[in-house]
């Protein structure tokens, strides 16, 4: 019981506790307590792993100080006192010897540290010991670079390497264009660099940015081996930091650069930003481009002007100057629209085609074209299909030997004057000479025999075996064979009617005809005869070219104002025309012209119609004091009275073919001088390379030393002259065994050609630019002999020197001074790293590529023309600009530049060898490759 009520009051006492809980704080009393239990507990064990985690510290600091010797007082003190105390590292600043050089260099390094490493260098460290180390290591690497570029010879490379360098990938890109087939021209190029080159081909590099990359890290690490001290070579970390520095921070964006097609374009304007702009240039490009985007951007300039001129608010005489530049500017519009037009429609039709058909085509004499480089060329042509190649050869050779003989006997008297002995060889050898010339082409054995008549041989043939030959012994004979050639219509006459002698007047650019009138739309061109096969027309402009005959005109000279154009002063003369048309209308406008255009028009029609000469007549021309006011005045009345005269309805109606010409020279357009530029070029063309160049007796005309002598060689050249023109004919015909056109252009170098580094030079340019090769041997022969003397009237024999000098000029250390200054400037312009430029708009661009363009064919001088021909250095200056309008080839050109100057650099290395394995990568070699394989197993 007493157990019982032990039991009883236990839960008696704990169940009153629970209901007075309950009553006191309510029914949720209980997860209040609940709640309270949980944080006492929680927050216990917060404190414990607190206090025993600073314990633990503090017992583990004490046990490891228990472990490590006791530390010495001067150690820690040396520490503080370099630290208080730390000195900069001295680095020897000199890299190439020269102090011109050195300063810009140092700033160079020094720009390029701060601008691409320590700008995020500094984030990571601030020890300068690794920037320190990292400029060291690139001066040591200057110093060699320097050190080596000293003990080359530089003069081969820059006069020979480079020259071949370049003909070689114009060639290649030449051989692309000539390709008939259907690829893209880069791979077209890459595929005729693998012929040329066999075993490299560079399409890889330069068409895959990532196989660039790669080749320019295995290229700048090859190039630290040979520059770096060993140590810091074998440190991986520098040789790979570095390496990736000049691959893709110096030497990738410099390619890209110079790559870059707009950044040639505008290079080429810069180079020759000298020259003034030459309108007949920029109006030929016009004509001669096939690129609208071209057309529209020069058109869009030209609308951008002309709202500009129009909006000017001007008066008296500047508003004539302005109205003048109002007609060019609306004159080229319409070229650029025409020329888009017919680009877009198709509708072409060569030049020299249209020319030949409907073209009236100026006469040259044939005297003249017998004593004329490239009309020679072009008639020898002509008879070599006409099997009448005898018959010229036979006259050219007699025109040899004649000046030959004449010097020989010149040299006689003079022998003879001063009481010399005179040598017993020298009758016999000039009779030697001309008995070679009649065995050759008049004997019986002669094959093939100049067709003459039978007499006229056998009086020749006793006049030399009885009589001393003179220099005119031939002449008879010469004559017949040039009256035959003169009047048998198979020769000369049939010369003129051939495409050859359309193509001759191109080279001598002498296609100029008076324009042909547009479509009544207004939209056609007007036809200056240009003798560039690139420039287009349609028949339709053909067929509305002629002029209403009934149409009546009226003129007359309103004002006349003096311009002032590029520092040239000239008088100006405005002509206000009217013209009445057949339904009663009347049309009214506004010409310019200057006295040049009276006079050049003048020429034109007095040509035309040789009874005007007598009737009209043109106010002279005054040298000095013709801008004066009086002296113009006088001029407008005279001018006035011309017209009156030319436009007088008794003149119209007795030369009704007047008016064409007329309509022309008054159209509100700027008037193609056609006339005057072919009577200039006409004048140069007879005169002075008549006097000068007698075509065959540049092989014998050079004074000899001796007299015995010459005559030794008059007589083996005269036995040789008809050898080597059959060997012209031949060349012309059959190909070599060795093709010119699968090897470098180094390789065809004739190793008997003068020693003079600018003939060859030039001979090597000149081939592969204007593509002489297609010349005949005959005139690629004399356009030497004329280079060759152009030099030496120049030069003379101190042009080798001059070369030398130059060279020596332009790798001097000011000069190599002043490059880095530029490198400088250009890349940290006042101390700051350039941004890149934006991509300049494609109209922009455009604008370059015209400009450009127009700046080569402004500058090609006159005298190149007369010697290759107008046409051929055209489409050679055009070819040379297009070949750098793309990248992908571009850069192969900038890799061929830099391989040539690294073997140059190092020849002692196997730099070629390199360079074969690392280009013949390409798909392409393997390719080629296998074709070769199977054509010898075809074989």
């Amino acid at each position: 019981i007493s157990k019982f009520l032990s039991y009883l009051s236990i839960w008696g006492w704990g169940g009153l506790g629970v209901v007075l809980f309950l009553i006191t704080f309510g029914p949720f009393a209980i997860f209040y307590l609940a709640f309270y239990i949980f944080c006492f507990i929680g927050g216990g064990f917060a404190v414990t792993l607190l206090y025993g985690k600073i314990n633990s510290e503090k017992h583990l600091e004490k046990c490891e100080q228990s472990y490590l010797p006791p530390t010495q007082i001067g150690i820690p003190k040396t520490l503080d006192e370099m630290k208080l105390e730390m000195k900069p590292i001295k680095i020897d600043r000199r890299l190439t010897g020269s102090s011109f050089i050195d300063e810009p260099l140092q700033q160079v390094i020094q720009f390029a540290l701060r601008d691409y490493i320590q700008y995020w260098y500094y984030t990571l460290s601030e020890d300068e010991s690794f920037l320190l180390e990292i400029r060291q290591t690139l001066q040591n690497a200057l110093v060699q670079f320097s050190t080596r570029s000293k003990e080359v010879d530089w003069q081969p490379y820059f006069t020979t390497r480079l020259v071949d360098d370049f003909a070689t990938h114009l060639r290649v890109f030449r051989k692309a264009q000539d390709r008939d087939i259907t690829e893209e021209l880069v791979d077209s190029f890459f595929e005729a660099e693998v012929e040329m080159e066999r075993k490299v081909c560079r399409d890889v590099v330069c068409t895959s940015h990532k196989d660039e990359e790669g080749f320019l890290r295995d290229l700048c690490e090859l190039l630290l081996y040979l520059l770096l001290p060993p140590g810091d070579f074998h440190n991986k970390n520098m040789r790979y930091f570095l390496r990736e520095v000049l691959a893709r921070g110096v030497l990738l964006p410099l390619i890209n650069q110079l790559s870059d097609p707009d950044y040639i374009n505008q290079f080429v304007i810069w180079m020759i930003r000298d020259s003034s702009c030459n309108y007949e240039a920029f109006m030929n490009i016009l004509k001669l481009t096939d690129k609208p985007a071209e057309l529209e951007a020069v058109k869009d300039k030209v609308l951008e002007e002309l709202q500009y001129l129009r909006s000017l608010d001007t008066a008296g005489d500047d508003i004539n100057v302005i109205k003048n530049q109002i007609n060019s500017l609306l004159f080229v519009k319409k070229v650029c629209e025409t020329r888009i037009q017919r680009l877009q429609s198709g509708k072409e039709v060569d030049a020299l085609k249209l020319a030949a058909n409907f073209g009236k085509l100026c006469v040259i004499p044939l005297e003249h074209i017998l004593v004329h480089n490239i009309a020679l060329q072009f008639f020898m042509d002509f008879m070599q299909a006409a099997g009448a190649q005898a018959e010229l050869f036979f006259w050219l050779t007699v025109e040899g030997y004649r000046v030959t003989a004449q010097q020989q006997l010149e040299a006689m008297q003079v022998w003879q004057k001063d009481g010399k002995k005179q040598p017993s060889t020298t009758k016999g050898l000039l009779k030697a000479a001309a008995l070679g010339v009649y065995e050759q082409y008049l004997s019986d054995k002669a094959s093939p025999r100049v067709q003459v008549d039978e007499a006229s041989v056998i009086k020749l043939g006793e006049k030399l075996q009885k009589d001393d030959p003179t220099p005119e012994i031939f002449d008879e004979i010469q004559r017949k064979v040039y009256d035959m050639m003169l009047r048998d219509e198979r020769y000369y006459p049939s010369f003129k009617q051939s495409p050859l002698y359309v193509r001759m007047l191109a080279e001598l650019d002498m296609l100029k005809e008076p324009s042909y009138r547009g479509s009544d739309d207004g939209d056609g061109e007007s036809f200056n005869g240009s003798p560039t096969g690139s420039i287009n027309l349609s028949l339709d402009d053909l067929s509305n070219s002629c002029h209403d005959e009934t149409m009546h005109l009226h003129a007359f000279i309103s004002d006349t104002g003096v311009c002032n154009d590029h520092g040239k002063t000239y008088a100006l003369y405005a002509i206000t025309v009217f013209r009445r048309n057949q339904d009663g209308s009347e049309d009214c406008w506004k010409t310019y012209r200057r006295y040049s255009d009276f006079h050049d028009f003048h020429m034109r029609i007095t040509e035309q119609f040789e009874n005007l000469a007598s009737i009209l007549k043109l106010p002279g021309k005054k040298t000095f004091n013709n801008m004066d006011r009086d002296f113009l005045e006088k001029r407008k009345k005279d001018l006035n009275a011309y017209l009156q005269l030319l436009l007088n309805p008794e003149m119209v109606k007795a030369c009704p073919t007047l008016i064409p010409y007329v309509y022309d020279f008054l159209e509100n357009k700027a008037y193609s001088k056609g006339k005057g530029e072919f009577a200039r070029k006409i004048d140069t063309f007879v005169n002075p390379l008549r006097s000068s160049m007698r075509n065959m007796s540049n092989a014998v005309k050079a004074l000899p030393d001796s007299l015995a002598e010459g005559m030794t060689k008059v007589s083996d050249n005269m036995g040789r002259m008809s050898e080597r023109l059959g060997q012209d004919i031949k060349q012309s015909i059959f190909k070599s065994e060795i093709d010119p056109e699968h090897c470098r252009v180094s390789a065809q170098l004739d190793d008997n050609v003068d020693e003079n580094i600018p003939l060859r030079v030039m001979l090597l340019l000149m081939d592969e630019v204007f593509d002489l090769k297609e010349k005949n041997q005959w005139l690629r022969r004399n356009i030497k002999n004329l280079l060759q003397q152009l030099i030496r009237a120049t030069y003379g024999d101190t042009i080798n020197r001059k070369i030398v000098d130059h060279v020596d000029y332009m790798t001097s250390p000011e000069q190599v001074a002043d490059y880095v200054k530029k490198f400088r400037d250009s890349y940290w312009p006042n101390g700051i790293l350039a941004e890149t430029p934006p991509r300049r708009d494609k109209s922009i661009r455009m604008r370059t590529r015209v400009a450009a363009k127009t700046s080569l064919l402004g500058i090609m001088p006159d005298e190149l023309k007369h010697i290759i021909g107008a046409d051929t250095t055209r489409k050679g200056i055009l070819r040379v600009f297009d070949m750098f309008q793309y990248q992908p080839m571009n850069r192969r050109l900038v890799y061929v530049f830099l391989e040539g100057f690294l073997e140059t650099m190092f020849p002692q290395y196997k730099f070629p060898e390199l360079f074969v394995k690392l280009h013949s990568r390409s798909p392409r070699i393997h390719r080629y490759s296998q074709k070769l394989k199977t054509s010898s197993l075809k074989r």
